[in-house]
This record gives C-alpha cells, structure tokens and sequence, in this order.
C-alpha cells in the first residue's frame, strides 16, 4: 500500500524537522517547505493526501495557502497549527474547508490523531466514490448481456423510460434479470443519487409486508415497542422497486393505489398521514392482466401500474444470447476463484443451448459456476455440468415425441438431425461439431433416412 504524502508547510524551520521526523516514523511520506508560496508551487505541480500549515507565516499567510490551494485542489485535506491567541483565525480556517485545527504548542499524540483521523476519512470518501462508480458499472444498461434482437430493443427501451418519472411494469419470468433492468433505470434516471429501495412481496407475510413497506406507530400491533419508518419513506426522492406485485393482498394495493394517485402513505395504527416522492418500478412473474380477470387483483392498481410495460423474453425464446451470457459467466468465476479462465467444449455448449432453462440466465449463471468449480482443466465438458442438465432427456426432433425411456439409437438420431439443422445442414461442419469423419455422416444420414425441412424430396 502506498504511502500518505504529507506536506508540512511552517516559516520555522525547526518545526518543520520536529514534524517531519515524528510523520516519517507513524509511515509517512513528509515533504516540508518553509515558505508558504513554494508550498503553494508544489501543490499545482504535486499530488498530496494532506497540506499542514501554520496560520502565521510571512509573505502569504496560512489562511491565504488553504484558500489557493483548496481552489487549485478542493478535495486536499488541511489541518492547520496555530498560537492560542489565533483561535478565530483558525475557525475561520475551518469555515474555509480546513479539516481540523491543532494550537501550539501541542502534544504530540494530538497531531497523530487529527493526521489519522483526517486521512482515514479521506480514504472512506475515497472508497465511497469507488463503490458508487462501480455501483453504477454494474447497473448499467451493458451490464445485462445480450445483443439478440429482443435484448436490444428492451435495452434502448429502458434507456428512454429512464429519462422519465413514469411508473414501470416489468414483466417476466423468475431469473430473467427484472430486478437488473430496474436498477439500470434507477441509475440512468434523475433520481439516481437519491436511494434505490427494493423489496420482494413473495417473501413476507401480509402484516409484516404492510409494515415494512408503510411503517407502524407504536402500540399498534404486538411487538410494535416503537415507530417504524416504512420502506417508502426510507426511498423518498428515489425509486422503489416492488417486486412480486402480484403476490400482495386487497388491502395492500389499496394502499399501494393511494400512494401511486395521492402520493401519501398512512403507517400501520397510524392516523395522519405522510408524503412521499417515489418513483416505483413493479415487477411480476404472473399475467396481472389475467389475475385482474380473475378477481385477485384490483384493475385500477393494474392500470396505474401498467403506464410503462416492459417485459423480458425468458432465455429459451432468446438462444442466441446463450454463448455470450455463458462465455460471461464462466469469466466472471473464473476471476473470483483467481484461476485460469476456462473454456466451454462444443459438446458442453450444445447441451447449454439445448437445454430449456425454466430458472432462465439465474439457473444458467448457479450452472456454469458449478461447472467452473468441479472442472480440473482449463475445458469444461458436459460432465462437468450439474446432473440436472446432464440427465434431461433428448426429444426426438425428427418426429417430436419424447419416449419415457429413449433407446441409444433415437438419441442419436435426434442429435445428429439437431446438429444438421443448426449448421444449416453443412455436413462438413455438421461432422466436425459432431466428432465424426464425413463418411461416418453420410451413413448414419441414411440409416436414420433424415431428410432437411427444406428439401420437398428426399435429396440431402
């Protein structure tokens, strides 16, 4: 780790020898200057973690360095030192953005503590604005792999929507990314230095739901020992994200209605009530549409959730996002387990791509990380896959039944006319994917008489 630079600025010089010595043993890079114009020089020229100046200086004051420097710098740190008869000089030092004030003379623990405490702060604002930058990598429209024709247009879809304050619905199945989409739009959206809050409707009873997202006054319910402030107020000025809407009881969208139409929200036991300004973004696996019909969801909450439907193809209807999402995954695991990245063979991505996938990108993500952690070369093979995937069973896509216990030759035959079809029945290509030479090919064409969909005749 690199050493903090500490610049010591103070017209005496033995105070300059005094501070750079005790620094330089607490590991600290110490540069010192005992002209506070020269220090001003190498603070345009130089990267420092903290200037630390006396107030008292001829020619140009402390108070006139801190100023300069912090318009050349404003996120340099300044701790000033100056004579008890200066203590207004140096609360005014501190309304200028001065981190803190040591008055002489002064303990030497006293510098140590105000140098440690300004630079560990430093490294905290530091880190936050790390985590806030990869925060918003990472929800960023790219960030949800695909380039199939679906995947783009939901993408610059979502793009426009997030420029706007309107409510979304986004619908899909389980694994699909919905919660992805939702912070991408939060994060590209004006809101998006405000919170982003989410909750799943599935994963809570009705009272505990209504709690949490509405809040309780005290004594309202057993156990409420003291007020809760619910999930909406806590996403004030931000975005909400409901997921599992459709899971939510009459008396919950009730209250979801009202926040939607009156902006306000009334806790649990409570009588006033509080306004709140969110924008929310719902989510549902379900057909709402459907449940509206059927009585279990109100139609007027439907409508007021519906202004902006978005719904995400699960992965089956979007194959050709198949090898980019598992070349991704396999990557990305490959780098937190700190090993050699790894490559899927053309049998395993076959498998991948004919598998139907019911957890969507979810289930494929958990697959290849298992594969990625029991592979024991740099090639991950069908038997490196979870049993799950290995073990379903082939269709037989000639004549589309699917027998209970499929003998070795059906088996074969289904594949073989699965690779054709994808290669476009280039049999040159075909025979390479398949392992076999081309005479071996043409035989097994002929012994299970398949036929090209586009041939009318028996021609191949």
């Amino acid at each position: 780790m690199d050493k903090a630079k500490i610049l010591v600025v103070d017209d005496e010089e033995s105070m300059c020898k005094f501070m750079e010595i005790m620094l330089k043993k607490e590991g600290y890079q110490v540069i010192t200057s005992q002209d506070a114009s020269t220090a001003l020089e190498r603070v345009k020229s130089e990267t420092y973690d903290l200037v630390i100046a006396d107030l008292m200086m001829p020619k140009m004051s402390g108070l006139e360095l801190l100023s300069q420097a912090k318009s050349i710098n404003p996120d340099l740190d300044f701790i000033v030192m100056t004579a008890f008869a200066s203590v207004d000089s140096a609360i005014e030092a501190l309304k200028k953005g001065a981190f803190d004030y040591i008055t002489k003379p002064f303990r030497v623990d006293e510098i140590k503590i105000a140098v440690r405490k300004s630079l560990e702060q430093k490294k905290i604002v530091r880190e936050n604005i790390k985590l806030k930058k990869e925060l918003q990598t990472k929800s960023d429209f790219d960030s949800f792999i695909g380039n199939s024709l679906e995947i783009t247009k939901l993408k610059k879809m979502s793009e426009r929507i997030a420029r706007s304050d309107s409510t979304v619905l986004i619908e899909g199945e389980s694994g699909t990314g919905k919660e992805l989409i939702a912070r991408a739009i939060h994060y590209h959206s004006p809101r998006s230095d405000k919170p982003f809050v989410t909750i799943n409707c599935a994963a809570l009873p009705e009272n505990l739901l209504e709690s949490e997202l509405f809040g309780h006054v005290k004594g309202s319910f057993t156990g409420a020992i003291k007020d809760k402030e619910g999930l909406f107020k806590v996403a004030d000025g931000g975005t909400f994200f409901l997921d599992e809407v459709g899971m939510t009881s009459p008396a919950i969208q009730a209250k979801l209605l009202r926040v939607l139409e009156e902006k306000e929200m009334t806790p649990v036991g409570g009588t006033a009530p509080i306004k709140v300004d969110v924008r929310l973004i719902a989510a549902t696996n379900a057909d709402l549409e459907q449940e509206v019909k059927s009585g279990n969801f109100r139609a007027d909450l439907y409508y007021r959730l519906h202004v902006i439907p978005i719904r995400i193809p699960p992965l089956r209807q979007r194959k050709d996002d198949i090898k980019l999402l598992s070349a991704y995954f396999v990557r990305k695991y490959c780098q937190k387990m700190q090993i050699e990245e790894k490559n899927i063979t053309d049998e395993a991505m076959n498998r991948l791509l004919s598998n139907k996938w019911p957890g969507n990108v979810r289930e494929l993500e958990n697959a290849l990380e298992h594969a990625v952690l029991l592979s024991k070369s740099n090639q991950i093979t069908t038997e490196d896959l979870p049993q799950k995937i290995k073990e379903e069973k082939e269709i037989d896509l000639v004549t589309e039944a699917q027998p209970t216990a499929p003998a070795l030759e059906i088996i074969e035959k289904a594949y073989i006319f699965w690779v054709l079809n994808q290669t476009g029945w280039q049999k040159s290509k075909a025979s390479s994917v398949l392992g076999i030479d081309s005479s071996t090919l043409y035989r097994k064409i002929e012994k299970y008489k398949l036929k090209s969909p586009a041939s009318s005749v028996g021609e191949l």
